[in-house]
């Protein structure tokens, strides 16, 4: 197998919402879209984020009701502090305030308006002895 590109799709209620959101506060630009669909990408996030809007008959029926829950978008980044008060000012709630774990990954997370957890992430804490 050769994978030629990775993409993460998540069922939302409101698809202009979360794309919007995404592409305020995360650089990511709209590549395709048609109603109840949206697909963003950024140069360096190695993957597209899609958006389809819950209900959508293209999708399998055991699909269609189905909203993003209990996934995490998460995206490394050099300046972990600099994100964080970037998004502050921009009055994004921070909804899990910055952590750091024993095996040296700090992170924060905030919402998007469908509820879609985005967290940004960097591995310089201290690592168990």
């Amino acid at each position: 197998m050769h994978i030629t590109a990775s993409a993460v799709s998540l069922n939302v209620e409101d698809v202009e919402a979360s794309s919007t959101f995404l592409s305020t506060h995360f650089g990511f630009h709209q590549d395709a879209a048609a109603p109840g669909y949206a697909s963003l990408s950024r140069p360096d996030a190695g993957l597209n984020v899609i958006y389809l809007r819950v209900g959508l008959p293209t999708l399998p029926a055991d699909q269609r009701d189905e909203r993003a829950r209990g996934q995490i978008l998460a995206f490394v980044v050099d300046d972990l502090e600099g994100e964080l008060a970037r998004l502050q000012r921009e009055g994004v709630a921070i909804t899990m305030p910055l952590t750091v774990e024993e095996w040296g990954e700090r992170a924060f997370q905030v919402r998007d308006p469908n509820g879609v957890i985005v967290q940004l992430v960097d591995w310089n804490g201290a690592t168990a002895g």
